[in-house]
């Protein structure tokens, strides 16, 4: 036959509940056998098609028949579960019939729908019962004598790479062995039980044994159902007598799989996990991927020799006759249509898409039959002959040891062995009639007894019914509560309970349930030490139960209370159908968690249902701590957006909003503690729960070493608490200095940090105050700088007084960097002194948005070292640790709570953070507020100024059009800011005038070529020496200024004079100060200076003190005569220092000007013998010269910086 290609379907089924709760959208479309996917992400982009041979349309479009069926509405393309038999089924079954090998497996995600398609719910039959169904009927209308059918059932699950036989009570420990055939090359499972069947109700009974045991399984074992593989295999024999008299048998192997979850294993995050490679979880799916691409490069012929990788795990070795093989194979890909499982759906449809290419070789399996016994017997000499003479004889060499030769060795005798023994039990089958193994089959399967079949008792009596995560195994277990007592508990207690569970923290007298004339009441057994919830609540004395409680025993074994003697009794609230769902979203409720979906964004339903999956994997794996004694504990710990790190200076905070679900590990001897992310949590569950088996299984687990003991994490740093700096003062160019709280994920205080935030150039000199801008988009399009800097802590708890430091992380110059202090140890109150400057490139309004809004979070973190735990607690098991631990915890939130109204103001509540956060945000405002009241006083005078000059005009020059021109200038200026320079220049420039200084050819500045020509340099006889000397020092100073601003330098901080304009000459001002080079005229801005003027400021603002005892803010330091403090003696000049203080980013004037007091001594010498030459007046009797003063002055300028 030649080669034919796996056929492929995919098939879309409705929303969810879940999904229609977080308003999903729809992302699939079909049309034929075209299927195509769109990216919720990028709805402008094409979306991905893909073809396969079928592509049903299952969402919508259907109508429920008054049996239950589902139906195409009328015009819809609706796919039913009778038109996905017809295409794919029917197939099946015809093969069957012809003799061929037939396989059909589903593969998707989790709630895709994959068991839907195969065995169905309710009425709406799958694939696999309407095959088995259409056999028996087909087989039923045979009317030929010479021709007859024998029918076997099995059924098995893989779970962790192990083999469980769900047909059989007793399966060894580490599950069933696979062995290869080594005649034919094929595996097959040792020892599972093929059951004869003579017709589809046997097989529904038989498949309803299957997903009990499976049930009881899962709970008792706390395994995942959705991460097994379960494989029905029915085998089909038609043996036909020919006129001869021999009989010819064909037969087909019929392979129904449903795989497990494909959910892909990077989405779960468990990145960084030391353990994650030895995890199994997904080695089943991710084996028949490998198995997939290698079989399409086969098929393809894009490699001609490739080795597929069948023994990679034990699904591959089963499916290795379906997959590239002797077998018709059909696959089945199941999708979900949300935008919410875009990413899981996109693998789904090329993992398909990678299977359609696959090709196999079918052939008919018809053997005469005497022929077939013929062949076991004769392989079985064979076999028994190589037994007999010592094994197979390996040949040397090939680079194995002789330990390997002899370890192989034994693996062979023992495969040859097994397959002996598989010849043996064929040929004794076939030596035993077929209706002797029926008749036998048949009275096993009537004492079957699944739990839940008996339909009558139900409407009579009360009973509790399972739950199951996976909706197939919910509802399958059923207990009738009888008359009187009935007691649960451990299948070796004595007497033997009426209820056997098993599993995580069921004891062996666990429970006792009491029936009275319908009236239902529970009970734990008193020092049992038992744990049950009802509805959520723990189980503490007796308690009388309602119709539809909840009840969970132990960690596992959840159950449904339906009492049909008093269904009034139930709560009027309570859905229709009770869910697995609904019973963990009671619990988390218990525990404080929010779980209704309302006004949630997508990020909160997000959080939601991780919280509602992770609740009851850290109740399991606390439990089995206590069981093994482990001396560790878990809780749920989420992480707000404001206590995560990462904090990113070019992104809204709105950007990271998203809550951080982790779980919290402790050690109950030393109080260590470490952080899970949920996909690290979920890896290191799966993990436990194969340390745990291995324990039941009755394996040693004490000696294992502890870097394989998933309990075991190496010490880490711990994070104490956040603390979140508000970045507002930054939009208007502030300095802000705070002590933030430092607060822990539950919003309680564990001490207090010390920060400060200022603006500053790229090499970190902070800027002075007057950077200050009323209107943050001035800062816009220009390069921004701001120094953050970690000045001390001082913490609460003494545990981590080992060592302390904080880390954060901002976008600097276009990188997210993560910076972090040095560790300061043995101290609580340490002292870090660390400075980061951050530079953003071009300040965009993305920037301010954050300045305005958002934080940058810093992370305090704790050194943890593995200590010595106090004898005392030693000799305590895990259980009695944590009760310990738990009432200390509790004792703590007391006392916090007790001492909210202490003096040191630490907060116990939740909303620790927000509190910190807001005072925090209030004090940049306030700051802020300051500043911006400064400026309006300043406009407020220069209006009154405006007033008082137009008030004392003439009556005859009053124009109102000017003055209220003038005054509505004031009103809507911005008060341009001019960074003046005072350098003497005034007397310089008179000076310059009195000495004839050379020309040059090329035009130089005679002022900067003095300086290298000075030694020959032809002066002036009227001109002293000695003054041209001091004239040119005094310019050199001035020239050094100059060159140390052309290389960025802050050179001469002190004598720099901030004016601001609130005038209707703003723009010109600073227009004519651009023009020419940053010179104005010194007159045109003398007038806004108010010497007098008192300013409340958050701060105390350095002042200057004149000899009239005026004091004059930093505004107005242009008023300020020079030349009292160019001839002051020294001792005057340092009083006078003294009491010019430095605040803040700010500079004050005198203090750089008495530090270069003897630089400029020979120039100020200068101008004082030029002023008594000229018979000049000195204007300085210790008091400011007015306006008018100002006005008068020759040639008064000043440089703007």
């Amino acid at each position: 036959m030649p080669d034919e290609s796996v056929k492929v379907a995919v098939r879309v089924r409705p929303f969810n509940q879940r999904e229609k709760d977080r308003s999903a959208k729809l992302i699939i479309k079909m049309q034929g056998q075209m299927t195509t996917i769109a990216n919720p992400e990028t709805p402008n982009e094409e979306p991905k098609s893909f073809s396969f041979d079928y592509s049903y349309w299952s969402h919508d479009g259907f109508q429920e028949k008054s049996d239950g069926v589902l139906e195409p509405a009328g015009g819809s393309s609706y796919a039913s579960q009778r038109r996905v038999f017809e295409d794919l089924g029917q197939g099946v079954l015809d093969n069957a019939f012809e003799g061929y090998n037939c396989s059909l497996f589903a593969y998707g995600q989790t709630g895709s729908g994959k068991s839907y398609s195969m065995v169905g719910y309710g009425q709406n039959k799958g694939i696999v019962p309407i095959t088995c169904d259409e056999m028996f009927k087909t087989m039923d209308k045979n009317a030929d004598p010479n021709k007859r059918f024998e029918v076997t059932f099995s059924m098995l699950e893989i779970y962790n790479e192990q083999v469980r036989d769900l047909l059989s009570k007793d399966n060894p420990k580490g599950g069933l062995n696979v062995r290869q055939n080594p005649k034919l090359g094929l595996f097959y499972v040792e020892n599972l039980k093929r059951v004869p069947v003579g017709s589809y109700a046997e097989i529904e009974k038989r498949t309803d044994q299957g997903t009990a045991s499976r049930t009881v399984a899962s709970t008792n074992m706390n395994a995942t159902s959705s991460r097994a593989h379960t494989v029905v295999t029915i085998t089909f024999d038609q043996i036909i007598k020919s006129e001869s008299g021999s009989e010819t048998k064909k037969s087909s192997v019929m392979n129904l799989v449903d795989l497990a979850g494909s959910e892909r294993a990077d989405s779960t995050g468990a990145t960084g996990d030391r353990l994650k490679e030895g995890a199994n979880i997904n080695k089943s799916l991710s084996a028949l991927g490998n198995v997939i691409s290698a079989l399409a490069d086969l098929s393809m012929g894009t490699k001609k020799k490739i080795m597929v990788p069948y023994r990679d795990s034990v699904l591959t070795k089963l499916l290795q006759n379906a997959l590239g093989g002797n077998s018709k194979t059909i696959m089945i890909a199941a999708l979900s249509p949300a935008d919410i499982n875009y990413d899981e759906t996109l693998s789904t449809l090329r993992y398909a898409d990678r299977a359609k290419k696959i090709k196999n070789k079918a052939v008919v399996n018809e053997n005469p039959l005497d022929k077939l016994i013929r062949e076991l017997k004769e392989e079985n000499e064979r076999l028994k002959k190589a037994m007999e003479g010592g094994g197979v004889v390996m040949q040397e060499g090939a680079g194995l040891t002789p330990e390997e030769l002899d370890k192989m060795r034994k693996q062979m005798e023992e495969d040859i062995r097994a397959q002996l023994m598989a010849n043996q039990a064929m040929i004794a089958e076939n030596a035993q009639s077929w209706d002797d193994k029926l008749a036998e089959a048949r009275t096993e399967t009537e004492k079957i007894d699944v739990g839940g079949a008996d339909n009558s008792r139900k409407s009579k009596e009360a009973y509790l019914i399972n739950l199951n995560e996976d909706p197939m195994l919910s509802g399958v277990i059923c207990h009738f509560l009888n008359s009187g007592e009935t007691s649960v508990g451990r299948k070796d207690a004595s007497p033997v309970p009426n209820i056997c569970l098993s599993g995580l923290s069921i004891q062996k007298q666990h429970a006792v349930i009491f029936n009275k004339k319908g009236v239902i009441e529970i009970e734990s057994v008193s020092g049992s030490g038992s744990k049950t919830k009802i509805n959520g609540i723990p189980l503490t004395g007796r308690k009388a139960l309602c119709h539809k409680d909840r009840i969970l025993f132990g960690s596992n074994h959840m159950y449904v209370l339906m009492n049909p003697l008093k269904p009034e009794t139930a709560d009027n609230s309570l859905p229709k159908e009770i869910t697995w769902e609904y019973a963990q979203k009671e619990i988390a409720q218990v525990k404080g968690f929010a779980t209704g979906s309302a006004g949630l964004s997508k990020e909160q339903q997000i959080v939601q249902e991780q919280v509602l999956e992770i609740l009851p994997m850290v109740s399991e794996v606390n439990a089995v701590s206590e069981e093994l004694n482990k001396q560790k504990s878990f809780e749920v710990v989420l992480i707000s957006a404001a206590a995560q790190e990462g904090g990113d200076i070019t992104q809204s905070h709105a950007s990271n909003d998203l809550v951080l679900v982790t779980v919290k590990m402790k050690n109950l001897l030393n109080g260590n503690t470490w952080l899970w992310e949920r996909g690290k949590f979920i890896t290191r569950r799966y993990l436990i729960q194969e340390l745990y088996q291995k324990f039941l299984d009755g394996e040693n687990i004490s000696n294992i070493p502890k870097e394989q003991d998933p309990f075991w994490e190496p010490t880490e740093d711990v994070l104490i608490g956040t603390s979140n700096l508000f970045l507002q003062s930054l939009s208007y160019c502030l300095d802000f200095e705070d002590t933030l709280n430092i607060s822990d994920y539950k919003g309680q205080e564990e001490g207090h940090l010390k920060v400060k935030l200022e603006p500053c150039d790229n090499k970190g000199k902070p800027i002075d105050e007057e950077a200050f801008v009323d209107d943050p988009h001035e800062l816009l399009n220009k390069p921004y700088h701001f120094k953050l800097t970690v000045e001390n802590a001082n913490i609460h708890k003494s545990r981590f007084s080992k060592g302390i430091m904080v880390k954060y992380s901002v976008k600097n110059n276009g990188k997210v960097e993560e910076v972090k202090t040095p560790t300061v140890k043995n101290t609580l109150t340490p002292t870090f002194n660390h400075s980061k400057v951050i530079s953003i490139p071009k300040l965009k309004q993305e920037n301010l948005d954050f300045f305005e809004s958002g934080c940058i979070t810093l992370s305090i973190y704790g050194i943890q070292e593995d200590t010595m735990p106090d004898p005392k607690l030693l000799k305590l098991n895990t259980r009695d640790l944590r009760a310990l631990t738990i009432n200390q915890e509790l004792r703590q939130m007391e006392n916090m709570e007790n001492s909210t109204a202490n003096a040191s103001g630490r907060r116990a509540t939740m909303f620790g953070n927000e509190i910190a956060s807001d005072t925090s945000h209030l004090k940049t405002e306030v700051v802020l507020l300051q500043r911006k009241y400064e400026r309006l006083q300043q406009k407020e005078r220069r209006m009154q100024q405006i007033c008082e000059e137009w008030s004392k005009k003439p009556d005859g020059e009053k124009q109102f059009e000017p003055f209220y021109r003038a005054v509505s200038a004031v009103a809507n200026s911005t008060g341009t800011r001019l960074k003046t320079r005072v350098q003497m220049l005034n007397q310089m420039l008179k000076l310059q005038k009195t000495v004839a200084l050379p020309s040059y050819k090329d035009n130089s500045s005679p002022m900067l070529r003095l300086q290298k020509e000075a030694p020959g340099l032809q002066r002036q006889k009227t001109m002293d020496p000695s003054m041209l000397s001091q004239v040119l020092q005094g310019q050199k100073y001035v020239r050094q200024m100059a060159l140390d601003k052309s290389d960025g330098k802050h050179a001469g901080d002190g004598d720099t004079i901030s004016l601001f304009v609130f005038d209707e000459n703003e723009h010109e001002l600073a227009q004519e100060a651009s023009q020419n080079n940053g010179v104005v005229d010194y007159h045109k801005v003398a007038h806004h200076h108010y010497p007098d003027l008192q300013l409340s400021k958050a701060k105390t603002d350095s002042v200057i003190e004149e000899k009239d005892g005026t004091q004059g803010d930093q505004d107005s330091f242009g008023s300020v005569d020079l030349e009292p403090y160019m001839n002051a003696d020294p001792e005057d000049s340092a009083d006078r220092s003294k009491r010019f203080t430095q605040n803040g980013n700010r500079t004050g004037l005198l203090s750089d000007i008495n530090t270069k007091r003897e630089v400029i001594k020979p120039a100020r010498n200068a101008v004082s013998e030029y002023s008594a030459n000229k018979k000049t007046p000195s204007k300085s009797n210790g008091k400011r010269p007015s306006s008018a003063d100002n006005n008068k002055t020759e040639s008064s300028a000043c440089v703007l910086q």
